[in-house]
């Protein structure tokens, strides 16, 4: 046989399958998915034909009505539920069941009363790391409440911690376990303005420098506009799925005042607002 040399579509070829072969998986990958419900009445199809892909580092947030399945779906991320058809991926893997590389800031805090801040956030570096020292683990928990700021309120029970001040142990909590992905269930939600605007800056520093990847569920397009890379607009359920991803182009670190007077703020700002109020808006919206 006698051998010839490559060609260069050949090599063309060939370079193309090393790339394909050498491509990885995106980071977060919800392929395919739908939620049903069985209920007295029949199925109740909450979620249908979902497919997302987040690539690690990212900030997404998701947002629509009431009853578009947005908790629904990043349960399924934390795995506090799993889809009827479809599968969700993290780095390539299956979502079976919660795990720690997947950590839940909830809107009413979650913490346990009876525990002071520094416990609270004890308890999950312990259960995450139990083979470390309790100096190691100690040292990591007086790390992560410095973090948001709330050293000097360790010894506080949650009962004589303000709203923001819960919020950001959650946040503590959460981060102090090193996750991989952090999924926040409209954590602002029952804050007040001006605390709501604190904790979002502070937010979006902890997140510039430790750059874990984030799903978050908002209600407010300006919150969204601020802290998001991408903006997730679900239609209205039953039968809900993405209607739109909108790219958000503002450079990082972000200024909340410079953003704010950019013309393409208010373009993007409408936009979703028309997405969600004249072309999804709900019946008893109209």
């Amino acid at each position: 046989m006698v051998n010839r040399p490559l060609s260069f579509t050949d090599t063309q070829t060939t370079r193309q399958s090393a790339a394909t072969a050498t491509r990885r998986e995106p980071f977060l990958t919800i392929e395919n998915v739908s939620k049903v419900y069985p209920t007295k009445n029949g199925p109740y199809t909450v979620l249908e034909d979902v497919n997302l892909t987040v690539e690690e580092g990212e900030f997404i947030c998701v947002i629509g009505h009431s009853g578009c399945g947005k908790s629904t779906l990043l349960n399924m991320v934390s795995g506090f539920a799993f889809p009827t058809d479809g599968e969700v991926r993290v780095n390539g893997k299956r979502i079976t069941k919660p795990g720690p590389d997947r950590m839940v800031v909830f809107q009413n805090y979650a913490l346990l009363p009876w525990r002071t801040a520094f416990e609270n956030i004890y308890l999950a570096v312990h259960a995450v790391n139990p083979t470390k020292s309790q100096a190691e683990k100690r040292a990591i928990v007086r790390e992560h409440l410095a973090l948001v700021g709330l050293l000097d309120a360790a010894d506080k029970k949650p009962t004589q911690l303000s709203g923001g001040m819960k919020q950001r142990i959650s946040i503590a909590r959460a981060l102090a376990i090193r996750p991989e992905v952090l999924i926040l269930d409209e954590p602002f939600g029952a804050l007040d303005a001006i605390t709501k605007e604190e904790l979002q800056e502070e937010l979006l520093k902890i997140w510039n420098d430790h750059r874990c990847t984030v799903l978050m569920i908002t209600h407010d397009i300006d919150e969204a506009l601020f802290l998001a890379d991408r903006l997730v607009m679900m239609t209205n359920g039953p039968h809900a799925k993405i209607g739109e991803v909108m790219n958000i182009p503002f450079a990082r670190p972000r200024d909340r005042t410079r953003i704010m007077e950019d013309p393409e703020y208010y373009k993007l700002r409408n936009y979703a607002l028309d997405f969600l109020f004249h072309r999804f808006a709900h019946d008893d919206d109209a």
